[in-house]
């Protein structure tokens, strides 16, 4: 968690089994997806958190803050300059809050808030909730203007309920900050930068004397560096320490790493310029985009990529040319035992990667076209193929184009086969929502997909996928609309985004009580299309999907819509659950009451619940299902007794056999 657009990737894993039925192949979709693979990820769930505070140096004022925001309804604005760890700094005060020990699944609600596009998900706090409102990333100000419109009506429902809310506020906007915000408002400093180099190392195990970290060098870095690229520097060390290659001391990884952070743009540079050559230029950023590839897959890819810069293969026969060993070793590209490449310095091959992008503006489209086919070649592991999207991805969302990341994403989605899933796409869009400047732009961007026409089986897995792991951790309440547009579509991949809803909607109480209101709502909206609804209602409020305790007044709610239709298939699954539920436990046996008020005494509701229930009941063999039935339809007489009460009387209806209304 930290201030940070570049991504170093270690450490790559294989596909994931998600259980039974379809396999998918997912890649970067477990919950430690982002820690492995070193992405600075925006999930604020716990284990993110705890990893975090065990790196964490408190900057100046941070104590003034902590202080100010332990009464209940409070909101605290954090000031601080860009690289100050102002964001892992909020990050902090909210976990030490509520960091009493307690399991994740028991903690209060812990979310971050868009700076301003709410995509109809409105905030609904509750006590002791903490929530994160990011707004470093604006820089306008008629953006700010609406944030901070957003930002007081968020500051008046968390001060009512007792809930708890930081801000980071955006630099260099100190003239257009509302005079309201200042009472609130903690001014931060940077924390000393050899603090978090030395919490860093010791939390990867380094063994160092104190020093081992008074070199002037090292000293010069930790006073002007943002904390973010301090961070980069203890991984590399840790890095240069794993490799085998650069030593086996301390001193000497950690010289390696500061010529990594300090020198290694000047030297690729240098590079780029002496080698003047298209060949060399594009095997070099082949090279480094495919680093850790087989040398074989490499030379195809090479000759990919000058294919689609349009540079004419030389007449002369290969043979005849400078072989591909030496062209390798001229560049400074070393291949090891088995046959994979990778660059003699230390984090080279990033920097070859960041130059290229920032002084080769004018073909990053062709870029984007070569990886979209290039990530496909056959030599490549599925390991290998995620890491040529996460480091494509990188350099694109550094240079501010996002829209890349995403077209690839879906070219490949839409490519995909049968019921798999494209693990490049699953990857980028991940990699995406994680990107602290940009998440915001792939979260909008998935809401506008997921409204447009239609959609790619393919397209419709990644999505479902990307909101079940990711965004479902960092914005469940985001994550359920967009899950919701993606169940009623048609097919299969449509039916599996719905068990997705269901099952986000089941994680605790408050996405419960949302899914019913807004399947509620649709299903009340759209009375022509509302069908898919329904069954989603449906599905939701079986005893399964039900907490314990049930919720009965939302589980109430629900039943009112789903028995204010016609009597469908529908209502013999939702109805025989329960049953079923109140006959294993009796601390459930407000259900039976709780259904047959929710028809508000309709005839033909009651009739059908009443003949649901012998069937469920059958011929009386099993004494706990005929003794729940009996319950059942004493609830249903009383109900009939009641509407006939108010009507003219009828005949009571009792356990004899059903008429021909009970069968329809």
């Amino acid at each position: 968690m930290t201030e940070q657009d570049r991504v170093t990737v270690n450490d790559p894993r294989g596909p994931v089994n998600n259980g039974e039925g379809h396999q998918y192949v997912f890649y970067g979709v477990g919950a430690d997806w982002m820690s492995r693979k070193r992405v600075d990820s925006l999930r604020i769930v716990r284990e993110d958190r705890v990893r975090l505070a065990a790196r964490f140096a408190p900057p100046v004022g941070y104590r003034a803050a902590a202080e100010r925001l332990e009464k209940p309804g409070s909101v605290v604005l954090l000031d601080a300059p860009p690289g100050s760890g102002r964001r892992a700094a909020a990050i902090m005060l909210l976990h030490e809050l509520g960091d009493d020990g307690r399991a994740d699944e028991e903690e209060a609600r812990f979310e971050e808030l868009p700076a301003t596009h709410t995509d109809g998900a409105a905030l609904v706090p509750g006590a002791g909730d903490r929530f994160l409102l990011d707004l470093s990333a604006i820089a306008d100000e008629e953006t700010y203007a609406k944030a901070q419109h957003h930002l007081a009506v968020r500051r008046s429902h968390i001060q009512q309920v007792g809930a708890h809310m930081v801000v980071v506020l955006p630099s260099n906007m100190e003239h257009a900050h509302a005079p309201a915000l200042e009472p609130d408002t903690v001014r931060l400093r940077r924390p000393r930068g050899v603090t978090v180099v030395t919490r860093h190392l010791r939390m990867d195990r380094m063994a160092f004397r104190p020093a081992d970290l008074r070199s002037t060098g090292l000293r010069h870095l930790c006073d002007r560096s943002p904390m973010w690229e301090l961070a980069r520097l203890a991984g590399l060390v840790r890095a240069a320490r794993d490799s085998g290659r650069f030593g086996a001391d301390f001193a000497g990884w950690l010289d390696h790493a500061m010529h990594a952070v300090t020198d290694r743009a000047d030297e690729v540079g240098r590079q780029v310029t002496a080698v003047r050559t298209a060949p060399e230029r594009t095997l070099l950023l082949a090279a480094a985009v495919f680093e850790g590839a087989r040398a074989d897959t490499v030379y195809e890819a090479w000759h990919g990529l000058m294919k689609t810069v349009r540079h004419e293969e030389e007449a002369t026969t290969e043979l005849a040319r400078t072989d591909f060993g030496e062209r390798l070793a001229a560049l400074g590209i070393e291949r090891d035992a088995d046959g994979r490449l990778r660059f003699e310095r230390l984090a080279y091959a990033d920097a070859v990667r960041t130059y290229f992008w920032a002084n080769f503006p004018g073909v990053r489209d062709d870029l984007r076209d070569w990886i979209g086919r290039a990530a496909g070649l056959r030599g490549l592991t599925i390991d290998d193929r995620v890491d040529v999207v996460i480091r494509f991805g990188e350099r694109s969302l550094a240079v501010g184009r996002p829209d890349h990341l995403f077209d690839l994403a879906v070219r490949w989605a839409d490519g995909a086969t049968g019921a798999a899933c494209d693990p490049r796409a699953v990857a980028a869009i991940e990699l995406g929502l994680s990107h602290e400047r940009l998440g915001g732009w792939f979260r909008r961007r998935m809401y506008e997909c997921v409204r447009s026409g239609s959609l790619s089986d393919g397209l419709v897995r990644v999505l479902t996928a990307a909101c079940r792991q990711n965004l479902g951790a960092t914005h469940p309440d985001q994550a359920l609309v967009r899950l919701h547009y993606l169940a009623v579509r048609q097919g299969e991949a449509a039916r599996e985004a719905g068990e997705a809803l269901l099952d986000l909607g089941g994680r605790d109480h408050r996405l419960y009580q949302a899914l019913i209101g807004r399947l509620r709502d649709q299903t009340h909206r759209e009375r022509r299309g509302a069908e898919v609804h329904l069954r989603l209602l449906t599905e939701l409020l079986t005893s399964g999907r039900a907490s314990d305790p049930p919720p009965w007044p939302d589980l109430f709610r629900g039943w009112e819509t789903v028995f204010s239709w016609p009597p469908t298939d529908l209502w013999t699954p939702l109805v025989c659950s329960w049953l079923t539920s109140v006959a294993q436990d009796s601390t459930r046996d407000m259900a039976l009451g709780v259904m047959v008020g929710a028809t508000h005494g309709r005839a033909v509701a009651l009739h059908r619940l009443y003949a649901i229930a012998c069937d469920w009941a059958g011929a009386g063999r099993d004494p706990s299902r005929a003794a729940v039935a009996s319950r059942f339809w004493q609830c249903i007489d009383h109900a009939q007794f009641v509407r006939t009460e108010r009507t003219e009387p009828t005949e009571r209806t009792g356990a004899g056999p059903r008429t021909t209304e009970e069968e329809r």
